[in-house]
């Protein structure tokens, strides 16, 4: 898959000088590949090569068949016979080492027959109906999902386009991914004769694509490699740097994270809990991150203590003892193992501190999910076998993936809609930045996966795509909300729609939108639907005289409520002027009291109005009271509701075909995409209210009506 020589001058093993002494639990794929492939190039090194791939097989499947490893390396062999790289290396060195890195982190057997012939299909006579017929269908399939990413053209229109045929590939098998993933780390290992433009170009996208890809399907052991070696490539002064602190660390006297690992292991042998606990020193970037945060590093600073054990019970005991023994930093804890990450890694983070002041940094996970965090995805073996002890009634060409992440799922889909090659690539990118991911819940039980910082707005498009565009606001664990809302892990979340099929989002949607799936969708529609240039006039429908009504008047009109209404409250005060209460609007028939106040003015209540209490706590007079014979009303009603073109068109008339006469209303500067309008209304019969109320909640976009309370009118 690659010409690129061999680079003498690539950066050594993070931890060479470190490992010996301290020991370490992560995979040095790098120092394995070497011994194995780096040697002399000749063929009678190869099978040497073979034996290290069957060997580190064998460490994850005892019993494995081996056979059908044997035959794709005997025609790997053969078909690159005579081909070599640059640096004049056999190129079946490739493809092995390819294969070695992919079965140190426990691949299954058709992933690494598969990465043996990767290339011979390109780049030999080798053809896909050779492939399987000698070696079945999924092999087959592997092989050309990773041929068709091959001869890579680094321009800029090139590169978009074969990541994106890289991630369908990825979408329909996982295993398409890991491949790649294990030659492109190969390749980065071998890139020193290349220009160094070359080089840094390579690198950037290394960076910027595989780098996060690696990250979300959980292939740490590859990210730290890759991330090193880009690091080496695109920051060689500050590589240096650290590699100098990493050099004179190792030489310095005292080894304070090997004493903190000597007292963790008699603690917990005193407790009676079988833990293996480790030194895992932190790679280059690391170190360099840590630096840069911390300013001047600690002897701790440079490693972490990794503490293994059998079930998943003896994690938190093993937590509990260490913050039981030391003093724990509580601000480092984090608990993986009850909230995974989204690339399924697990695991403890704690922090402890010795009266020195050193601080050590601890890692606590089982012996499986260690391997998980490692390897990823690739752990998984082989995710595509039906269980054995069921029946499989998929036809042949369906490929389920069940441990397809949600972020896959929802790359998969907004990238069918990226409309060019430039947004797709941007996108890709910024989507691959979001480096954390929460699960929210639908009323149904479902769960929507969006990446942390997500609105309503995400989670309309990630459940109904371009349906969301009719989206007019949502219920955030039972309360109303709008579609700016930011969501949090574990809300649950139900999305209002409206009726209004032609209705659309608004530019200010792609504020709060941080799916791509969502920006792509607002973008698309909003260029089909420009905004006109001008407010528009409001909608011919409606009558000269209802737009009078219609218009807006200032809220020093509300005190309107107060004057005497066609429906009569009759008290038992001779002479008294009634006026209906502005705070709770009654009318009949309503359960009502009455209160004197100054001027010789009777203000009529509802019964269960929060003024009435305070007319009592200050002794107002209670006067009787009782509705009269009139049928007609006047009420003032408030209507909730989310901000949409022609809404107050569509409320006025909504109200005029109820037979009501709108007195004024009042329409409130829109808050977060939330309005309120407030109507004083003329009812022809109080019995009527019910119906115009269910009325004016049918409008598309109100969410709520309700009676007026205008608390300051309470005070008399």
């Amino acid at each position: 898959m690659s010409a690129e020589a061999t680079n003498p001058a690539t950066p050594v093993p993070l931890t060479a000088g470190v490992q010996r002494r301290r020991g370490r639990a992560r995979l040095d794929l790098r120092r394995l590949g070497r011994a194995a492939l780096m040697g002399p190039a000749t063929r009678d090194r190869l099978p040497d090569a073979i034996g290290h791939v069957a060997e580190a097989h064998r460490a994850h499947y005892p019993d494995a068949d081996l056979e059908p490893l044997r035959r794709a390396y005997v025609l790997a062999e053969s078909s690159h016979r005579g081909q070599t790289r640059k640096s004049g290396e056999p190129y079946i060195t490739h493809p092995l080492a390819v294969t070695l890195i992919l079965a140190q982190l426990g691949a299954e057997i058709t992933t690494l027959t598969a990465s043996l012939l990767h290339d011979t299909v390109e780049d030999t006579d080798v053809t896909l109906d050779q492939v399987r017929a000698e070696f079945g269908e999924d092999v087959c399939y592997l092989v050309d999902g990773v041929t068709k990413l091959e001869k890579v053209d680094y321009g800029a229109a090139a590169e978009p386009e074969t990541f994106r045929k890289m991630l369908v590939a990825t979408g329909n098998d996982v295993r398409v991914m890991s491949i790649k993933l294990a030659d492109r780390l190969h390749n980065m290992r071998t890139l020193g004769v290349m220009r160094p433009e070359k080089q840094a170009r390579i690198a950037k996208v290394t960076r910027d694509v595989l780098i996060p890809l690696a990250e979300r399907l959980g292939v740490q052991a590859l990210k730290t490699e890759l991330e090193d070696l880009v690091f080496a490539i695109l920051h060689p002064e500050e590589y240096a740097e650290v590699k100098a602190l990493i050099d004179a660390n190792a030489a310095s006297e005292g080894d304070p994270l090997g004493d903190i690992a000597g007292e963790v292991r008699g603690v917990l042998r005193e407790a009676g809990i079988a833990a293996e606990v480790l030194i895992r020193p932190r790679h280059f970037l690391s170190v360099h991150r840590v630096h840069r945060k911390r300013g001047e590093l600690r002897a701790s600073d440079y490693g972490r203590l990794l503490v293994l054990v059998n079930e998943d019970a003896d994690c938190y005991g093993v937590l509990g003892e260490l913050h039981t023994c030391f003093t724990p930093v509580v601000s480092e804890f984090k608990d993986f193992i009850a909230v995974p990450k989204f690339n399924l890694y697990q695991s403890l983070h704690t922090a402890v501190a010795r009266p020195d002041g050193q601080v050590a940094e601890v890692l606590i996970r089982t012996h499986q999910m260690h391997q998980v965090a490692e390897a990823g995805v690739v752990a998984l073996r082989n995710p595509y076998a039906p269980p054995s002890e069921e029946p499989s009634d998929r036809a042949e060409d369906e490929r389920v993936d069940p441990t397809r992440p949600g972020w896959l799922s929802r790359l998969l889909d907004w990238q069918q809609a990226a409309p060019d090659p430039d947004t797709f690539w941007s996108t890709l990118r910024e989507d691959l930045a979001q480096d954390r991911e929460i699960a929210v819940f639908r009323p149904d039980g479902g769960t929507l996966g969006l990446p942390a910082g997500a609105s309503c707005v995400d989670a309309a498009y990630a459940q109904y795509g371009e349906d969301a565009h009719a989206c007019i606001g949502a219920r955030v664990n039972g309360r109303l909300a709008t579609l700016s809302t930011v969501l949090r892990d574990g809300d649950t979340v139900q999305l209002l729609m409206g009726q209004d099929a032609t209705s659309g989002p608004s530019s200010e949607w792609l504020d709060h939108a941080r799916t791509p799936a969502a920006r792509i969708a607002i973008r698309r529609w909003l260029a089909t639907h420009p905004a006109p240039s001008a407010p528009a006039p409001a909608p011919s429908r409606m009558r000269p005289a209802r737009q009078r009504q219609a218009t807006a008047t200032p809220r020093r009109e509300a005190p309107d409520v107060m004057r005497p209404a066609a429906a009569s409250a009759v008290v038992d005060r001779e002479g008294a002027t009634v006026r209906l209460a502005g705070c709770c609007t009654p009318v009949p028939p309503d359960a009502v009291t009455a209160f004197a106040v100054r001027g010789g003015v009777v203000t009529v209540h509802r019964v269960g109005c929060p003024a009435v209490e305070r007319m009592k706590e200050v002794g107002r007079a209670e006067v009787g009271v009782r509705w009269g014979d009139t049928a007609e009303c006047r009420v003032t009603l408030t209507a909730e509701s989310f901000g949409r073109a022609h809404l107050l068109a569509d409320l006025t008339e909504a109200i005029a075909l109820e037979g009501v006469a709108i007195i004024s209303a009042t329409v409130e500067p829109p808050t977060q995409q939330r309005v309120r309008h407030t109507y004083t209304l003329q009812l022809p019969d109080a019995a009527h209210l019910p119906a115009l109320m269910r009325a004016m909640r049918a409008v598309p976009g109100v969410y709520d009506v309700s009676r007026a309370q205008h608390p300051a009118a309470a005070a008399h």
